[in-house]
């Protein structure tokens, strides 16, 4: 699992529109993965980040999504909510593992296998200098702005 002072992995996901998007030269950027699209906490936890977008952009970041669906289904989630930053397929789930954002989890006293929620801030050479797991979708696009000093 990566951790604060690693480096984004050398890995290729496909964005919501087919673009193909080199992880490892991301640089200065706010990686937030979320289990399903169009799902309740998913599109509050989206559209913080929309409506932090400008504010992020000035301050020379740049924006990922990455979740399990295909890029059809992330096509979809964009257009609904006028998502207009990148939103990565991690079908395979490759990159989530590796982040430490992909194990069991617990619901209801059940527990299962999926993502967890997570966020990652980089540099502008990639390295990791903020990683939260297993966070709130509510409130967290502020909690990202207060970290970042913004």
């Amino acid at each position: 699992m990566l951790e604060v002072g690693d480096s984004l992995p050398d890995l290729i996901l496909s964005d919501h529109e087919g673009i193909p998007v080199a992880l490892s030269s991301v640089g200065k950027a706010v990686v937030w993965f979320y289990p399903a699209a169009m799902t309740p906490g998913c599109t509050k936890e989206a559209c913080d980040f929309r409506d932090a977008k400008e504010v992020l952009l000035e301050a020379g970041f740049s924006i990922f999504g990455v979740s399990p669906d295909a890029p059809a289904e992330n096509a979809k989630f964009a257009a609904q909510e006028s998502l207009t930053y990148q939103l990565l397929s991690d079908e395979d789930h490759v990159f989530a593992e590796a982040m430490g954002a992909w194990g069991v989890k617990k619901n209801y006293g059940r527990e299962y296998v999926g993502l967890i929620r997570s966020t990652f801030i980089t540099d502008d050479e990639g390295v990791i200098t903020h990683a939260f797991r297993n966070v709130k979708a509510t409130g967290h696009g502020a909690r990202i702005l207060k970290e970042v000093d913004l």
